[in-house]
């Protein structure tokens, strides 16, 4: 498994979710970033591994090193490592979790309805293949 990057799992059939993705890598200018959904065998591991439900996480993780982040948490880590002024949004950090993560579940919960939903995972294009695990 895939160690020496930060892994960002999320929800493949999600179109918001699938766009995130495409904005992340086009602005992971330093490589950082790999990409897996979260209902993928490596997706499942992950999150056994972090002792986080698989029934109750619906969005998007971040895994970097032995930690692993959820929801708004795994949001502002992740801008945190992207290139051009996207690291400004960690200063949200200092918002509660409670209050980002409201925002966040409440997002989440009509990302469907909003932006939609595939039928299927992304299929990465050939030059991104090496992105996704």
């Amino acid at each position: 498994m895939e160690r020496n990057h930060d892994i960002v799992l999320f929800d493949g059939v999600c179109n918001l979710c699938n766009s995130a993705i495409l904005f992340i890598i086009k602005r992971d200018r330093k490589d950082r970033f790999r990409f897996a959904p979260l209902d993928s065998d490596i997706g499942k591991e992950l999150l056994s591994q972090h002792h986080m439900d698989s029934s109750k996480i619906d969005s998007i993780v971040l895994v970097s090193g032995d930690s692993a982040f959820a929801k708004a948490d795994a949001a502002l880590n992740i801008a945190k490592h992207l290139n051009h002024l996207w690291p400004i949004l960690y200063v949200f950090k200092i918002v509660p979790s409670f209050i980002s993560d409201k925002i966040y579940d409440f997002i989440a919960r009509n990302r469907y309805k909003w932006f939609g939903k595939k039928e299927s995972c992304m299929i990465p294009t050939p030059n991104l293949t090496s992105k996704f695990l």
